[in-house]
């Protein structure tokens, strides 16, 4: 088992790999001839879990609600590992669910189960929750498809759809990170496989200046997520709290939001930190709070689904993270009226805050500069209030309305430029 094991993981992964791309090639020949209009009718939005909580998920499904509104759009659910989604599923979407890990499985789904996957990247952080089970499942549905448009959200699921999507489907990539973000060997099979799409989608525009240098000769459109709607009234600003959301991971940066708090908290004894989300790095940070006498000022609250009111209590906002792609929570924070302080990470917030406009913006990973800054706005109500009017004013460029309208403008330029492309092979 161990030698097959081996196999499986190394020369039969790519044996394979290189086998079914090369039928697939031929298949694809001969389902191209049959000459299917392209249209958007059918809209597909592909994501690794949609029962789980997490910006892509949130605004992905947010994306689906406003198409859902004149076309058929279904969410594909890779794998489900909860019986109720976390967020709402908007009206007139329908949910597949391909891997579902709340059935036990029996008979050869089991066994194939337990081995590794051989079509996602191992560079993939989503790798070590995928099998050979789910890229047999992923790829029968993708080979199920007949015309529509379908949308990947992660390079994993992208790169399975720019393999074995049928050639008659609208395919568009979304990046809900940002390029060099990606280790180098997700990088190279990006910049390879990433121009088979008929277009890629970024929420920034260095992401996008990026893509358009990696991909010569792609169509690369820069569409920002959309602010979802929210619970909870404008803040009042009158509290002594401060805020963060997001998963408890390195990626977030909440241990140097804690070193920096410490430092704010010998100045201000009287705010305190309340971090909202959970994962992997909780026993970690708690460790981090208690280490640093923190108990009375730093509190993990745990993940909650009333984020816009949670955000209406406090006064302040604080983005930690060590990157970004569009930071969503920044922007939820914005249209609260929050004054907000963020980390000039790659990419997001540099997009969003106009420093000393409507937020503030401090050097990447630099712990000193958080306090100081925070500290800044402490004790500055004057432009806290500020900067929070000018936030609210900046966060209504993010109208779901506004930005569904740029995605209607791109399916319907992907449905002319196919129906110009079947009309030149005919001539």
């Amino acid at each position: 088992m161990r030698r097959f094991r081996t196999w499986v993981l190394g020369r039969g992964a790519r044996w394979v790999r290189w086998t079914a791309l090369r039928l697939l090639d031929l298949a694809n020949l001969w389902r191209a001839r049959r000459g299917r209009a392209a249209d958007s009718d059918v809209v597909r939005i592909v994501l690794f879990h949609a029962f789980g909580m997490g910006g892509t998920i949130r605004t992905v499904l947010n994306l689906a609600g406003y198409l859902a509104q004149e076309r058929d759009v279904e969410v594909i659910s890779v794998v489900r590992t909860r019986n109720r989604p976390f967020f709402d599923i908007p009206h007139g979407v329908k949910v597949i669910t391909l891997d579902d890990r709340t059935q036990e499985k029996t008979g050869a789904a089991r066994w194939l189960a337990r081995l590794p996957s051989v079509l996602v990247p191992t560079a993939e952080p989503v790798y070590r929750s995928c099998s050979l089970w789910t890229d047999l499942l992923v790829v029968r549905y993708l080979r199920s498809l007949r015309g529509g448009t379908l949308i990947g959200t992660r390079p994993a699921l992208n790169l399975l759809i720019t393999s074995f999507a049928p050639p008659e489907v609208i395919t568009i990539g979304q990046e809900h990170r940002h390029l060099t973000a990606h280790r180098r060997r997700l990088y190279e099979v990006i910049a390879r496989r990433y121009s088979r799409f008929d277009a890629v989608v970024t929420l920034t525009k260095s992401d996008h200046d990026q893509y358009a240098a990696l991909l010569p000769g792609q169509r690369v459109a820069r569409i920002p997520n959309a602010l979802p709607p929210l619970g909870g009234q404008p803040a009042s600003l009158d509290s002594h709290s401060a805020v963060a959301v997001g998963r408890l991971d390195r990626n977030k940066g909440f241990d140097l939001l804690i070193s920096a708090w410490r430092l704010v908290a010998d100045r201000h004894p009287e705010w305190h930190l309340r971090i909202f989300g959970s994962g992997p790095w909780l026993d970690r940070l708690s460790a981090q709070i208690e280490d640093a006498g923190l108990d009375d000022t730093v509190f993990l609250m745990g993940r909650t689904d009333q984020v816009g009111e949670e955000l209406s209590k406090a006064s302040m906002f604080v983005l930690s993270s060590r990157s970004e792609g569009m930071p969503m929570v920044l922007l939820e924070a914005m249209s609260k009226g929050l004054p907000v302080v963020a980390f000039d990470c790659p990419t997001g917030p540099a997009e969003v805050i106009t420093d000393g406009v409507d937020g503030r913006l401090v050097g990447a990973e630099n712990v000193g500069e958080l306090a100081r800054t925070v500290c800044e706005l402490i004790e500055d109500e004057q432009a806290r209030r500020a900067l929070g009017a000018a936030a609210a004013g900046t966060a209504a460029a993010y109208d779901p309305d506004d930005i569904g309208r740029r995605w209607d403008a791109l399916l319907e330029e992907l449905v002319r430029d196919r129906g110009r492309t079947a009309r030149q092979r005919t001539a």
